[in-house]
């Protein structure tokens, strides 16, 4: 059992290592902290993989797993206060689709962590509610609120953005 779950999860990985690497992004902003955050997700399913007890889970396993390295790195990153030499040596990258000046992408990031998450997986990878629930630990009900109060205010913040630029 242990060896074709195994299986399952590496096939799983090679088929979405590019979805991985957009969600991952989309927290990141920086292709390498993208790059690492996948890395290191995959790592850390291929050595928990003995934890799953169901390969129909396998896909909001593995998102909990690459979302939660993300929050840490996000943590971590928060923690370290950079001085002006340090911030101005990394060159900038934007990656097409992810262009910092979406006004989407700019009102997503004022929304909190936990509601940018959910509608991040609902939108950019397509997850029904309940795969939502079950990667991110709340209850059903829970990720609907979170998911049409973050809605409402991302549709709120650019309707009053668009005034202000008229």
């Amino acid at each position: 059992m242990n060896q074709i779950v195994y299986e399952r999860l590496i096939q799983y990985i090679l088929e979405n290592q590019d979805r991985f690497y957009r969600i991952a992004y989309s927290y990141m902003r920086h292709q390498e902290d993208a790059l690492d955050v996948v890395q290191s997700a995959v790592c850390k399913a291929l050595e928990a993989h003995e934890n799953i007890k169901n390969t129909d889970a396998i896909k909001t396993w593995f998102y909990k797993i690459l979302i939660n390295e993300c929050l840490t790195v996000l943590k971590k990153r928060n923690r370290v206060v950079l001085t002006p030499d340090i911030a101005n040596q990394g060159e900038l990258y934007y990656e097409k689709g992810y262009e910092q000046g979406d006004d989407i992408e700019k009102e997503l990031d004022k929304l909190e962590m936990d509601v940018q998450g959910i509608i991040k997986l609902r939108f950019f990878e397509e997850m029904s509610l309940k795969e939502i629930s079950n990667v991110t630990g709340f209850n059903i009900n829970t990720v609907k609120t979170k998911l049409y109060r973050g809605l409402k205010l991302l549709k709120e913040n650019i309707q009053e953005e668009a005034l202000w630029e008229d």
